[in-house]
């Protein structure tokens, strides 16, 4: 296994966390990580997915009727009674703001017939999503075997259901009323961190103490994620505070921007100059400095196209590549008629 990679700076003490991911949303850098592929249990985070299923693939206005099967679930619960009928919505803020098992079960079996049906729509995105660390046995979290995730993956998932609105709506309420249930919201960040918008706790005694974060500043993301961390209110209050003032959202390359040239080879001109089609930003510490490189021979063959296509610029953070932009031709560059050319070009266009 590779060590840890420290990149934010922390207390002597360290962070308690025994696994940990901290993650830019935006740029997608990982400033922090700790055993970050280790598959562990990840109790009530589980809803995370739960939720994100329930928002993409169902109308969060649709009203059910409590199932016997969604009464009395163990752990924690917004204490369903069989036969009410709640919106979808209402579920979603017991399962995200008070960790309700028994809401979990009623949104599974609504959405996907049972909750073997649901495990498998968990499944089936955990794929696309491209979390190979995952497996989801049921949409409540309870210690399973086969039920697991990693710190990476959760924060991965985290930073996409985020993205989603209703999603986002749910977990970023500190407070609400359903029916005659006044609900607030776990996660104490909502509280302690600016900008704090998000995610979930999670608890068993097998699992330890689980938390996702998510907090926003002019225009960042950050999502924190620590597995059995003993004090893990402390730990991301430190990841989330350190992310946002140690680094900093900087354009990179503007759409537009002359990135390099690339000699022609059998053109009128010897040179064209490429430029960026798009604009690209990244979080940077304040000593970092960014370099773009072309790869390639460093040569095209006439013409050249402007505006056509012409691969991409790497940007590179300390020799290794953290990101690429399209680039294209910023003139036309003409072939060079057959009877101006020198023998040289000739041969080379040949060779």
């Amino acid at each position: 296994m590779l060590a840890a990679v420290v990149l934010l700076p922390l207390p002597a003490q360290g962070v308690s966390a025994q696994k940990a991911y901290v993650l830019d949303a935006v740029s997608g850098r990982v400033l922090y990580e700790k055993q970050p592929n280790d598959r562990s249990l990840i109790a009530s985070t589980t809803k995370i997915m739960t939720a994100l299923i329930v928002c993409e693939q169902c109308n969060v206005l649709d009203r059910m009727r409590i199932p016997k099967e969604a009464v009395g679930i163990e752990g924690s619960s917004m204490y369903l009674r069989e036969g009410e009928v709640l919106t979808l919505q209402e579920l979603l803020y017991g399962l995200m703001l008070s960790s309700g098992n028994d809401a979990a079960v009623a949104l599974a079996i609504y959405c996907g017939g049972t909750v073997e049906g649901f495990a498998e729509r968990m499944n089936d995105k955990a794929r696309v999503l491209g979390l190979t660390g995952t497996h989801f046995e049921n949409p409540n979290g309870l210690d399973s075997p086969g039920h697991y995730s990693t710190a990476r993956d959760l924060a991965v998932l985290a930073a996409y259901a985020m993205e989603n609105p209703i999603f986002y709506k749910t977990v970023s309420a500190k407070n609400v009323k359903v029916g005659q249930r006044y609900l607030t919201n776990h996660n104490k960040l909502l509280w302690r961190v600016e900008g704090a918008d998000g995610v979930k706790t999670g608890f068993t005694k097998a699992a330890g103490r689980i938390l996702v974060s998510s907090a926003t500043r002019e225009g960042r993301r950050l999502i924190a994620v620590t597995i059995n961390a003993p004090d893990d209110w402390n730990d991301h209050a430190v990841f989330l505070e350190e992310g946002f003032s140690r680094y900093a959202q900087k354009r990179i390359v503007t759409a537009g921007q002359t990135v390099g040239t690339l000699a022609v080879a059998g053109g009128k001109n010897g040179r064209v100059a490429v430029l960026a089609a798009e604009d690209f930003d990244y979080a940077l510490a304040p000593e970092e400095r960014p370099q773009l490189a072309l790869p390639g021979p460093g040569f095209v063959y006439a013409p050249a196209v402007e505006g056509a296509e012409a691969g991409y610029v790497y940007v590179l953070i300390q020799g290794k590549a953290v990101g690429k932009v399209p680039v294209v031709y910023g003139a036309t560059i003409e072939q060079t008629p057959e009877a101006e050319k020198h023998f040289w070009q000739k041969l080379f266009e040949r060779s």
